[in-house]
């Protein structure tokens, strides 16, 4: 090969590296060739799919694979596991492409140091759909890689060899993957070679158990929670439990001669103790006596009043056709609400930080590891390539820990005391200062045409902050975006062939924190909608599936929306009359390009709703993981039925409360329905969005049962019969 030839197509060692040590044979690869424009890829990908590509930098050498010398792959994955199964997709994308077995590859979430940075964290479910296409041409690229290698090693043509399981053979001859990277120093990188089709898979699209079942099982110490540094000290932090609360002032006398005690430690609005072990800290804690300012002690009823549908800023999100006339005797209205909700995941938010002479390591759960390495950079003045986040798994996440201020203050109590410091919430710190799912009101209506099917139908809804002024949308992009897109999520109007339809955003900012919360506006808007879809079928006199279905183009990606709502009611047998006690109850969403529907059964005992059976239909594209597809599914059902029928935070003397499990009404065993019966449709031929979107209908379709079983219409959350 001529040295021009290997300019062009060598990869040098600024690109491709090799690192020693551990026990492994690391292979660093930079995206700038398999990733190539990853920002205008993502933008179209994401216009046409809603399952943007990876979006890191690719201009520095990033750790993607590391290669050990048992002949094992490791993969540092820019997303983390937060319990959707994502590192087990990943697995099976990787076996294929790589030629390696399941048992031959572990995951883990890639420190800031590796360079593996994604832009848009880990979170919106894109996690399967976004390194869908990437991932399997840098596998893909690897294979062939190492084949070029293994030639020039084994004498032979590299158009002879295969691969299998980690090993390259031909000629009569074989060697590991991991002989093949030993001493490389210099790759041949070729063109990005064919994927292969979906038929000669092995791995995607088989229920593959997931790869991290045994450390889950035997308790290994794997979640943030459980990381640890040498000569770590603990620490606890004082922060307001009232609502608009500033310090003042503090008197930390008794707390310094507490047993243990390392350091007392205030930064501006905040003071935090520094001990020996966490107990001891607590203890500490509870001896500083603060003082508050406390302009306002704010009611539920002063926030309602806040969030009402004309009040705040005017968005319009949706419009098709004429706005229905204020006064038009015919329109139908009604309104609907959902209440604060906590975020309430099982492992507290907190860190593991060490500030060393200007370089910091911080150890925590977190769905932003690139965010916070910018943000601890730049609150403690250091260059970010001096900030390494390790992401550990979570131990629930759900958009809480797409906020990470408390890194920034674990690096700051260790800075102060010159060791490492793990600082961790407690429960109730955990309740009262989330970032809470805002309230929300909701005004529909709607007009029928001489025909019975829908003329006119508006949603005109009011939310506070979901994606505003949140770490990834700055309040500057919000601005140019014109809306709130957290909590715009499924409040458009799905029904195209509805002449006049609009939607209509109203956002107020809150005086506590809001922002995130699985499925952000979905569960809350397609509550609204679809109840009053379905009150508008039954004032029709027409069966509730079918005149959805009238109001549905049956082509383009529609078909897709128009085939699952068919699906739902054909497996899970819909009638929309009662029958021995039991309901069934009908509600669809579009969310993300994945449509889903459902139909529940439920029955009244003891005044209290009982869900017995939920009917799933999911179009989310390829189902990489089919079995994890489906725990996703029927994780977004339970979740979404306690959201709608039990959880729900106050405003109390200007605190929200409750602030421990037990109090904070959530579904229990007892509450999960005995049967979810899930079924898919593959309408397009990738990946999209699975762990948010089935959440979508399961309020609405649990209120649309009730409604036939009392004739009442329960326009509220959580759903409560009196």
């Amino acid at each position: 090969m001529s040295n021009t030839k290997q300019q062009k197509k060598g990869i040098s060692r600024r690109k491709f590296l090799v690192r020693g040590g551990l026990g492994t044979l690391g292979v660093l690869a930079v995206g700038t060739y398999v990733f190539r424009n990853p920002l205008r890829r993502s933008i179209l990908e994401m216009t046409e799919t809603m399952a943007p590509s990876y979006m890191g930098s690719g201009t520095e050498p990033n750790l993607w694979f590391e290669l050990t010398k048992e002949n094992k792959v490791i993969f540092h994955s820019p997303k983390v596991e937060m319990g959707q199964g994502s590192f087990t997709s990943f697995a099976q994308m990787i076996a294929d492409e790589m030629d390696v077995a399941i048992n031959q590859i572990e995951v883990i979430g890639a420190a800031t140091k590796t360079g593996v940075i994604d832009a848009l964290s880990t979170g919106g479910s894109l996690s399967v759909g976004g390194l869908w296409k990437p991932l399997r041409e840098l596998s893909a690229t690897m294979r062939e890689m190492l084949k070029i290698e293994a030639a020039k090693k084994l004498d032979v043509n590299p158009s002879t060899l295969t691969t299998k399981n980690g090993i390259v053979s031909g000629g009569g001859k074989s060697m590991t993957y991991s002989e093949i990277a030993e001493g490389v120093s210099e790759w041949n990188v070729p063109d990005t070679p064919n994927l292969r089709p979906m038929k000669d898979y092995k791995f995607i699209g088989k229920p593959i158990r997931r790869i991290d079942l045994n450390a889950k099982v035997f308790g290994d110490p794997i979640f943030g929670l459980d990381a640890e540094l040498p000569n770590m000290l603990h620490a606890a932090i004082i922060r307001p439990s009232t609502v608009g609360a500033k310090f003042k002032s503090a008197n930390t006398n008794k707390a310094e001669n507490m047993p243990g005690v390392v350091k007392i430690v205030q930064i501006d609005d905040w003071i935090g103790v520094v001990a020996k072990s966490y107990p001891q800290a607590l203890a500490a804690k509870f001896k500083i006596d603060v003082e508050w300012d406390i302009p306002k002690k704010w009611t539920e009823e002063e926030i309602r009043g806040l969030l009402q549908v004309g009040k705040g800023d005017e968005m319009i999100t949706q419009k098709q056709g004429s706005a229905l006339e204020p006064n038009d005797d015919s329109t139908v209205s009604m309104t609907f609400t959902s209440p604060i909700g906590a975020h309430a995941q099982i492992e507290p938010n907190g860190a593991v930080a060490d500030y060393n002479n200007g370089n910091i390591t911080i150890i925590l759960s977190t769905q932003v590891p690139g965010k916070t390495r910018e943000y601890v950079a730049e609150a403690l003045g250091v260059d970010k390539e001096n900030v390494n986040v390790v992401p550990t798994y979570l131990g629930g996440g759900f958009g809480r820990r797409l906020n990470t201020n408390h890194a920034i203050q674990a690096v700051q109590l260790s800075k102060e005391a010159g060791r490492p410091v793990k600082y961790i919430f407690t429960r109730k710190e955990e309740f009262q200062n989330d970032l809470f799912r805002p309230p929300t009101q909701h005004i529909m209506r709607g007009k029928l045409n001489s025909e019975g099917h829908l003329d006119s139908l508006e949603h005109h809804y009011a939310s506070g902050d979901v994606a505003i002024g949140s770490i990834l949308f700055p309040n500057a992009i919000n601005s140019i975006l014109g809306t709130d897109v957290g909590a715009m999520r499924g409040g458009n109007i799905m029904y195209d062939k509805i002449p006049n339809h609009r939607a209509v955003q109203w956002h107020t900012t809150l005086p506590f924190a809001t922002s995130w919360w699985r499925s952000l506006g979905l569960l809350a808007n397609t509550f609204a909608i679809e109840s009053f879809v379905d009150e508008m079928a039954i004032k029709s006199g027409k069966n509730p599936v079918e005149f959805r279905l009238a109001s549905i183009s049956n082509e383009g990606n529609q078909k897709r929306l128009f085939d699952i709502i068919k699906l739902a009611a054909e497996k899970g047998n819909y009638d929309d009359k009662p029958s021995n006690g039991i309901a069934k109850g009908f509600a669809a969403s579009t969310d993300a390009n994945s449509p889903s529907a459902h139909v529940v059964e439920v029955s009244i005992e003891n005044n209290q709703i009982k869900v017995h059976k939920v009917t799933c239909a999911f179009d989310c594209g390829v189902t990489v993981n089919p079995d994890q597809v489906k725990a996703q599914c029927e994780g977004s059902i339970i979740m979404g039925m306690s959201g709608a029928m039990f959880e729900k935070m106050t405003l109390e003397n200007g605190q929200l409360s409750p602030t421990i499990y037990g109090p904070y009404d959530m579904a229990l065993m007892k509450h999960a329905p005995k049967e979810i019966d899930i079924h898919f449709i593959q309408g397009v031929d990738i990946p999209l969005p699975v762990g948010e979107p089935p959440m979508g209908p399961i309020g609405a379709a649990v209120a649309n049962a009730v409604r036939r079983l009392t004739g009442k219409r329960l326009t509220d959350l959580p759903l409560k019969l009196s």
